[in-house]
């Protein structure tokens, strides 16, 4: 008897260089269904690298980072991994911020303080081609 077809999972890379907001992150991530997170990066330039070799379907990315900022490598993934739709982290509750990072080529915006609120409605609303940005000051 043939396998039904059951909806792939969405590939996630997680670019975040705090240790242990990434692995908040990735554990909230991993707690839906539907979700894979592939892929954990440190900074800018081993999520840039990671996304080119994996073609994740979504990058969540922190706005602040060594080596590449995430704005940066948001521009840089976009050219490389043009399907892969790119979701901010971010400290700063400033729409200066979130503008930027959604001008570089993101789909959404999470502050971190919202991030166990709104990274699951985030993800789901560019997966639905929607733009998501968290309540900001």
């Amino acid at each position: 008897m043939p396998k039904a077809n059951t909806p792939k999972s969405l590939t996630i890379l997680v670019v975040e260089d705090n240790e242990n907001v990434r692995k908040q992150i990735c554990e909230r991530l991993r707690s839906q269904s539907g979700f894979e997170v592939i892929c954990e990066a440190a900074n800018g330039l081993e999520g840039i690298r990671n996304a080119e070799e994996l073609q994740p379907d979504i990058v969540v990315l922190d706005v602040s980072m060594p080596i590449f900022g995430g704005i940066e490598a948001a521009a840089r993934i976009r050219r490389l991994v043009p399907k892969a739709q790119i979701v901010f982290l971010s400290q700063h509750k400033l729409e200066g911020v979130a503008q930027a990072a959604l001008a570089s080529g993101g789909h959404a915006y999470v502050v971190k303080s919202e991030a166990s609120t709104d990274l699951i409605p985030a993800i789901k609303a560019v997966v639905s081609g929607k733009q998501f940005v968290s309540k900001l000051d």
